[in-house]
């Protein structure tokens, strides 16, 4: 991997790869499922890392890669539609093929986290890059100890990732908990924003061996922290991703500077204490 840009390999920093789309389906009205497989390698990726799709002509994103590296053989994304280079990519169908860039950033440091504890808060579309590094948990599970996994969406129609939340629910080797800021008739679960579940694990939940995880809209990062140190937890074991400001994945549009500082070459994912000096970052 090149030190100085994350890539995999830094022939991939500015030419795109061909991928296919392998499958394809729609996930909630604006988000769509995505895996790609490039001949004859792996993307390469770790959890919490990011490519970027292009379509000639249209322009190209940067995605959070959805599955783990433990998968082999192809690589998943869910891609929500936001501009014309999303919309273009939910046009698209099996057999179609586009380019990739990457991997780029820094990832979830879990080899480093053997024998911790773990909570994971992940709200609405934060989910996606958060699941790349929750199967690889699940793959490797003695590696780690307690596992609390707490997921949030405003409303039924846009929860993700819905057959594989009924099998964490299901598996007793981990804590799973949802909730919905709005429910409806069909809805049985807790109802309320996500910090409305900690109650129900903080008994649980050793500060001084756990380390949490946070991804999701920029207002939850705030009540989820502001609770999280009342509970005794240190900012060096606050990990959080600030990868939605991103653009072009390797320094030069400026567009995720924060106070002088490139999230896409430094990120996205920090600890809290990493980024306690940028008032702009959370």
């Amino acid at each position: 991997m090149c030190e100085s840009c994350g890539c995999h390999d830094h022939d991939s920093l500015y030419m795109p790869q061909v991928a296919t789309i392998v499958k394809t389906s729609p996930m909630t009205n604006r988000d769509r499922f995505f895996e790609f497989k490039i001949d004859g390698k792996e993307l390469g990726h770790r959890p919490g890392q990011f490519a970027e799709l292009s379509i000639p002509g249209i322009g190209e994103a940067p995605i959070s890669v959805s599955s783990s590296p433990t998968k082999k053989g192809s690589f998943e994304m869910v891609i929500r539609r936001v501009g014309k280079v999303t919309a273009a990519l939910h046009g698209l169908k099996a057999g179609d093929t586009i380019g990739v860039r990457g991997p780029y950033g820094t990832h979830f440091p879990l080899d480093e986290l053997k024998g911790k504890d773990l909570v994971i808060f992940g709200a609405g579309i934060g989910l996606v890059p958060l699941r790349s590094a929750i199967n690889y948990i699940l793959d490797k599970r003695d590696d780690y100890g307690k596992f609390f996994l707490l997921c949030g969406f405003t409303d039924a129609s846009q929860r993700l990732f819905t057959d594989e939340m009924d099998q964490w629910r299901k598996n007793k080797s981990i804590t799973f908990l949802e909730t919905l800021d709005r429910g409806d008739a069909s809805w049985k679960g807790n109802i309320g924003v996500i910090t409305t579940l900690i109650p129900k694990i903080k008994d649980q939940v050793n500060p001084k061996n756990t380390v949490a995880f946070i991804v999701g809209p920029p207002v939850m990062y705030k009540f989820v922290i502001l609770e999280l140190r009342s509970m005794g937890f240190k900012d060096q074991n606050i990990i959080v991703s600030l990868e939605r400001r991103m653009k072009c994945g390797v320094g030069k549009c400026g567009h995720c500077q924060i106070e002088g500082m490139y999230v896409c070459q430094k990120g996205p994912v920090f600890t809290l204490d990493g980024i306690s000096n940028l008032v702009e970052a959370l």
